[in-house]
């Protein structure tokens, strides 16, 4: 199986990207946009045209995977052009590829086409985003549901897991925290989610991939914390630690973008159809990176 993974020089492009590489009958290309590495190809998705780009066409792909997207959401918020552009146009841009060569499309989303009111979340409950990033993702999400009925909609929230240029808020946190140096950070206590490891993402969209799955899938672990809890899971794995946490309420740290605060997603449907399957949390994550520090 041949496919291409946009996007592959982030967190969870990078892990479908090294993990499918070793897996004998899959041939994979893995792209960046603007962050380029060793690994991965050039191709800009707001200029499909450019004649710098890898010519996924010649490629052939069985799939295209789309993990790309502008997902800072602050400033998202406060410069929408270029969120429409890097999240629904390159999602626009690459489904049009797809189509030209009659192949499925995955695409990653978020918990945040919620409003978080109630969750965490079922695939089937009505979406109502709160902010222009939100309403980006799920205005790409209807894109790919509508472009063809074999594509796929992996949902996921506070991704984490090993990643280039450590990003991903527990990969900072592991940073700093390494360093030694005293640090104080003010969180929101009133932010819940479902942190999921990015290798797990890439594994259980491969299953969706190799079984020819299509519609609208949340990849959830089993934690649900807001993130002082978890910011707190990462700091109780360095007993000596200097970090300072001050937990605060969204309200009083007033972001630019709102927040869906009782977020997160239940992946249910997932497990229903693959219960083998074995999620991984937080905890095994630290424990496979902190075991000098204890």
């Amino acid at each position: 199986m041949k496919i291409v993974i946009l996007g592959a020089s982030g967190l969870i492009g990078g892990n479908m990207l090294r993990h499918y590489e070793s897996y004998p009958g899959f041939k994979v290309v893995g792209t960046h946009f603007s962050f380029s590495t060793t690994d991965t190809v050039a191709f800009d998705t707001l200029n499909p045209s450019n004649p710098e780009n890898f010519d996924i066409l010649d490629f052939n792909p069985d799939w295209i995977i789309h993990c790309g997207a502008l997902s800072w959401v602050d400033y998202c918020e406060e410069h929408p052009k270029e969120s429409y552009e890097k999240t629904v146009l390159s999602t626009k841009n690459a489904l049009a590829i797809a189509a030209r060569l009659r192949i499925p499309f995955l695409y990653i989303s978020t918990d945040y086409v919620f409003d978080g009111e109630s969750g965490p979340y079922r695939e089937d409950h009505p979406t109502n985003p709160i902010s222009v990033y939100a309403k980006h993702k799920l205005e790409a999400e209807e894109l790919v549901l509508n472009a063809n009925p074999k594509n796929l909609v992996l949902r996921v929230t506070n991704v984490y897991g090993d990643e280039i240029r450590m990003k991903n808020f527990i990969a900072r946190l592991l940073t700093n925290l390494q360093k030694g140096e005293p640090q104080t950070l003010y969180l929101p206590n009133d932010q819940y989610a479902t942190p999921v490891n990015a290798l797990d993402v890439a594994k259980a969209a491969q299953l969706l991939i190799i079984d020819g799955k299509s519609g609208v899938y949340n990849i959830a672990s089993t934690d649900y914390v807001n993130r002082v809890q978890l910011a707190q899971k990462v700091l109780d794995y360095f007993p000596h630690h200097n970090m300072t946490i001050v937990p605060k309420s969204t309200s009083e740290i007033n972001p630019p973008a709102p927040r869906p605060l009782f977020g997160g997603l239940i992946s249910h449907k997932f497990l229903s159809e693959y219960p083998d399957f074995q999620f991984t949390n937080v905890d095994d994550y630290l424990k496979t990176k902190t075991k000098d520090e204890r």
